[in-house]
């Protein structure tokens, strides 16, 4: 898939969020990359073989006490794996369960509730 139409998928995916999160989430930097780099498997703690489809970095809402003078939040996704793991007619949902996946660490919700929720 071109680059251009991945990268307007995963818009498509935050502006689809209702509206009382995506207001929330327009100060995260949301950022397309081919490819997680070894730091960033390193910050998501994989074990080998694993895919990495997506990446929260910075601190939750839930977490912050006095947040200021720090860098964004970023919100990461990752095309390759992407493009790897599913065929082209489910590409579309893959990215917007990954994309909601890291929209809720945005707002401190763990891999365990995730899971729960359907959404790991």
């Amino acid at each position: 898939m071109q680059r251009d139409r991945f990268r307007r998928l995963v818009h498509r995916a935050i502006d689809d969020l209702p509206p009382e999160f995506r207001r929330l989430v327009e100060h995260v930097a949301i950022v397309v990359e081919r490819e997680p780099s070894a730091h960033d498997r390193e910050e998501a703690e994989l074990e080998d073989g694993d895919d990495l489809f997506g990446l929260y970095v910075g601190t939750p809402l839930t977490e912050r006490l006095d947040y200021h003078m720090v860098l964004p939040d970023r919100i990461l996704i990752f095309q390759g794996p992407h493009e790897r793991a599913f065929p082209p007619d489910q590409l579309e949902d893959e990215i917007r369960r990954t994309v909601a996946h890291e929209v809720a660490h945005f707002f401190g919700i763990d891999d365990e509730r995730l899971d729960a929720l359907g959404l790991g």
